[in-house]
């Protein structure tokens, strides 16, 4: 996965360059990745250093919580619900595989999934749904709903690629784009799709950080890579 990750990113900086140079600044398409830096009275402000320290605060916050409930996914659970997150339980997880989702942590949807999750979840149509969790029954397994988790959390903090559209693209031009997705990327898009890989990654370096300290960081990201929500 990371392999391909790196050699989306690559393409996607030569098409950024090519694009700053032939599209017009009065097109109003601005960054909206955090890293950048912003010039003004001769002070330079590096915003990514700012990103950076704020996502280092978000995941100090995180293993807090962790620890407060021992790691243990269902009582996080209830926190999440807590939080305003509602968490369902489905009985298949390939009934997710449709809307090309999978269980745990699923953002807010539109449109027709939107109307798919809400008669799997609730039995009930919507057009619109708020982030959830959707999970099979059974023991869950901690490495893959760390993951899920840090993504949520970092979801309720605004965090740059941590938004439907963003992971959207993402999952389209790492499993299904051709040539002609690339030829008609946008400079907006491209941004998008570098905030969702660099979220991504950050969200597998923090399982490895934290469940190495357990079963060792290759056994967690093979269980990572094998998981699934649940065992």
């Amino acid at each position: 996965m990371s392999i391909f990750k790196n050699i989306i990113y690559f393409v996607l900086s030569v098409q950024e360059k090519f694009l700053m140079k032939s599209l017009n600044k009065t097109l109003g398409i601005k960054n909206k990745s955090k890293a950048k830096k912003v010039y003004g009275n001769g002070v330079m402000l590096n915003l990514e250093n700012l990103a950076d320290s704020e996502k280092q605060k978000m995941e100090e916050e995180l293993e807090q919580i962790l620890k407060n409930y021992n790691y243990t996914p269902e009582l996080i659970l209830d926190y999440v619900k807590n939080q305003g997150t509602p968490v369902f339980y489905i009985q298949n997880a390939k009934s997710l595989y449709a809307i090309g989702e999978n269980e745990g942590f699923i953002y807010p949807q539109k449109g027709c999934k939107a109307l798919y999750l809400s008669l799997l979840t609730e039995k009930i149509t919507k057009l619109n749904t708020k982030e959830m969790f959707v999970l099979t029954k059974g023991e869950i397994n901690k490495f893959y709903f760390i993951y899920n988790l840090y993504n949520w959390y970092a979801f309720k903090h605004n965090i740059a690629g941590i938004d439907a559209e963003s992971q959207a693209l993402l999952n389209k031009f790492l499993f299904s784009a051709d040539d002609d997705d690339f030829s008609k990327l946008q400079l907006e898009d491209i941004y998008k799709l570098k905030d969702a890989i660099k979220q991504d990654k950050a969200s597998i370096d923090f399982v490895l950080k934290l469940c190495g300290k357990y079963d060792g960081a290759k056994n967690a990201l093979k269980k990572l890579k094998d998981g699934g929500a649940n065992l």
